[in-house]
């Protein structure tokens, strides 16, 4: 019961953060998930044991060139398509058993294109309808947090058997059909309180959320399992370090943009 308090009042005070940073300017938008994104990054740094400061530049110039300075969509889409791959090995790594892995053969190719552009493409996502709606990121979070909230409740009451026991021994399929219960329950109250997209784009939402943000929590579990730890940081009460905290929308980030950017050019 003292956890599940401890989890609301920490993850209540974050939301409160996040949406206020949301509903005033691009510019405090901006600035949240920079500063997000470096405490993120220093959290993943501890756990690859990379001791280089090069990441805490290469963040602020990302989010500058190509979030905030559009360079243009052949740069984009590459970085896009890149960012997507490494996820994809990402994914793959998971179900291994072997221990040279791309999380552990290289450091710097999923510090820039898993870490650093998640947070890129979480920039971008509000400009997904080529003018700035914090409606559309805050939708999102909304289904990110639905989706991990219904799994956490689920899986404890009802979790039997387990996802991936081997990397998170918690995480059951129960949990992850109860989170994705509660992402698409509450796709149905977002489409009903914002006057962008329509319902079934954001169920399409709501399953990709739900499937990539499963995967993105077993990717952090497999990092904090090969560094031997349980949680990433201790900054959030409840919730351990940001990166425990934000995995899901790190992880998703890429694919609903991707997805956004499909369903502009075909509408």
């Amino acid at each position: 019961m003292r956890e599940i308090v401890v989890r609301s009042i920490s993850g209540i005070l974050y939301v409160l953060v996040v949406v206020f940073s949301m509903y005033t300017s691009r510019e405090l938008f901006m600035m949240l998930f920079l500063i997000l994104g470096l405490q993120t990054l220093k959290e993943f740094k501890k756990l690859i044991h990379l001791k280089h400061f090069t990441p805490y530049l290469l963040l602020p110039i990302s989010l500058l060139l190509i979030s905030y300075y559009h360079p243009g969509n052949s740069i984009l889409y590459t970085y896009l398509g890149s960012s997507l791959l490494v996820s994809i090995l990402l994914a793959k790594d998971v179900q291994s058993t072997k221990n040279n892995l791309l999380l552990k053969k290289q450091k710097y190719i999923p510090t820039m294109l898993y870490i650093i552009s998640g947070f890129v493409f979480l920039t971008l996502i509000p400009f997904s309808k080529g003018v700035f709606k914090p409606e559309i990121i805050v939708g999102v979070f909304v289904l990110i947090w639905c989706n991990d909230t219904f799994a956490y409740i689920i899986g404890k009451s009802l979790g039997k058997n387990k996802l991936l026991e081997r990397v998170s021994p918690k995480k059951t399929i129960e949990g992850f059909f109860g989170g994705l219960l509660g992402a698409v329950i509450s796709s149905f109250i977002i489409f009903n309180v914002l006057d962008i997209y329509t319902l079934p784009i954001w169920i399409s939402l709501a399953f990709i959320i739900s499937v990539c943000g499963s995967i993105g929590d077993l990717v952090q579990s497999n990092y904090k399992r090969q560094a031997g730890v349980k949680d990433s940081g201790n900054v959030m009460p409840g919730h351990g370090g940001l990166y425990d905290r934000l995995d899901s929308a790190i992880y998703a980030s890429p694919f609903i943009y991707a997805f956004l950017q499909l369903i502009t050019y075909v509408s």
